[in-house]
């Protein structure tokens, strides 16, 4: 009698240590499941962060070139430059660039 009960305690035993094993190994594998989306979401988050900087240096560079076009004298240079207008007693000189041989 005394011999089945030990036998079934360390039955019992090896079943509980198993139990912990099994639960330990699935709270590790959602540990680093977890973890990784952390790090994936970070990079995502970094990446974000970056286009949003990006954008607003863009924006406020956008911002100037609207100020600089609403003044008359400011819009001068454009208009030279894309329309190929000028005003009066105004020449546009193109230069041609000497290739290096």
């Amino acid at each position: 009698m005394k011999r089945h009960t030990g036998v079934i305690r360390l039955i019992g035993r090896i079943g509980a240590l198993g139990i912990a094993g099994v639960f330990l190994a699935l709270v590790t594998l959602q540990f680093a499941r977890i973890a990784g989306q952390n790090m994936a979401l970070a990079h995502t988050l970094r990446d974000v962060e970056g286009d949003v900087k990006a954008l607003e240096v863009k924006r406020q560079a956008q911002l100037r070139t609207i100020a600089r076009l609403a003044d008359p004298y400011g819009a001068v240079p454009e208009i030279h430059e894309r329309l190929h207008l000028v005003g009066d007693r105004e020449a546009i000189i193109y230069l041609k660039r000497k290739h290096a041989p």
